[in-house]
């Protein structure tokens, strides 16, 4: 018996990488799985639909159950359609995985207006519409119960929203983008029983080798694979898991053996002035605290990893 034994869950991205190992965890949970992907290359380009298929074979031959869904989740008709998919194929929606994504990596002057689009569409957007069709879902479902439902949301963020690598203007804002909508999304899902987190994991993907950290991922010629995708899916399922009812609109960093509960954002120094603010008064006041700051260390560190 599963932790998630009889559970729904669509999972986005599924193909590769984090998605694949979040689908094959979940299947090992006794959760029946839609694996959406439309099979694009790490930059976004074409279609194949055989690794989903590989994905869907791969868990039934585990036992479990699944079904492929090749629609673009960052597209309206498609997110509806995948959510739609889940309640015809298996009778509910109980658990909402978005992971779907893709890079390219440029420095602010030389990313393209594509570039930009493109990377945030499919990050930020293939969140908002998939969480917005399954969200309908569960109000409407509550609504004709009269009470709570089993709902979870879990986004997958970057902690390359909290440092802005400079080479990742595009991917570095949907990311920051994608903790703002799942905390508001959890408030929202708080009425109807339901949680919505966010997990920044540490793994080696197909997005994070050609990264600007890439080669912090590579695996190890020996020892513990810190890296490895496959340590990063447990907390997922756990918190899709019932146990995690009490869990929502937490942010997490999970990689290696290792979880880090984020705090949040906090107040720093404060500085008052007895009149409004001029020019001259700011810096009387701002100046000080700043002169002996060096840019970037003592301000948005790079990551240690």
């Amino acid at each position: 018996m599963g932790s998630l034994d009889g559970k729904v869950a669509v999972i986005t991205g599924a193909a590769n990488g984090l998605g694949k190992s979040h689908a094959l965890e979940l299947a090992r949970q006794g959760a029946r799985i839609v694996v959406n992907d439309i099979g694009t290359s790490v930059d976004g380009a074409g279609r194949d639909e055989s690794a989903a298929r590989a994905v869907v074979e791969e868990i039934e031959k585990m036992g479990g159950q699944a079904v492929p869904h090749f629609g673009d989740c960052a597209d309206w008709n498609d997110a509806q359609a995948l959510v739609k998919t889940a309640v015809d194929t298996f009778g509910d929606l109980d658990i909402l995985i978005c992971n779907a994504g893709f890079t390219r990596d440029a420095v602010i002057f030389n990313m393209s207006e594509e570039d930009f689009d493109s990377v945030v569409r499919v990050h930020l957007k293939g969140h908002f519409a998939p969480m917005k069709f399954a969200s309908i879902y569960w109000r409407e479902k509550s609504k004709r119960e009269g009470g709570p439902v089993y709902a979870r949301v879990i986004s997958t963020a970057s902690e390359s929203f909290l440092f802005g690598t400079p080479g990742q203007p595009n991917y570095a804002a949907a990311k920051a983008g994608i903790v703002s909508l799942t905390m508001g999304t959890a408030k929202v899902l708080l009425k109807y029983g339901g949680t919505a987190n966010v997990v920044m994991p540490r793994a080696r993907t197909r997005m994070t080798l050609r990264g600007p950290f890439g080669g912090m991922f590579e695996a190890p010629a020996e020892g513990f694979d810190n890296m490895n995708p496959g340590n990063s899916s447990p907390l997922f399922a756990y918190l899709a898991s019932p146990e995690a009812q009490n869990i929502t609109a937490q942010l997490f960093i999970v990689w290696g053996k290792q979880v880090v509960v984020m705090k949040r954002p906090a107040h720093g120094d404060t500085f008052d002035s007895d009149q409004a603010w001029t020019v001259e008064g700011l810096h009387q006041k701002l100046g000080p605290h700043f002169e002996k700051q060096k840019p970037i260390v003592d301000g948005y560190p790079l990551p240690e990893v």
